[in-house]
């Protein structure tokens, strides 16, 4: 069996994984299937990134520390 057998969502993943992206398998097939679907892949990375900072934003502001901390904290994809 070679590399024709694999999951593609499964390579992702592992990639994903080995990058410490923090993404998890659930959201990479949804991201997968909007590439699939014609959304251009750096927009939904800057969407990501920005979601991210805004989290850690909101959760620094409930909390009461700096974004940078809450940041590394927050499960809002992966992080």
């Amino acid at each position: 069996a070679g590399l024709a057998s694999f999951d593609p969502l499964d390579i992702l993943h592992e990639l994903s994984c080995s990058l410490e992206t923090g993404l998890d398998q659930e959201t990479l097939a949804i991201l997968l299937a909007l590439c699939e679907q014609g959304v251009n892949p750096e927009a939904l990375a800057a969407v990501i990134k920005e979601l991210r900072r805004e989290a850690a934003a909101l959760h620094a502001a409930a909390v009461g520390t700096d974004a940078g901390a809450a940041e590394t904290q927050l499960p809002i994809f992966g992080r």
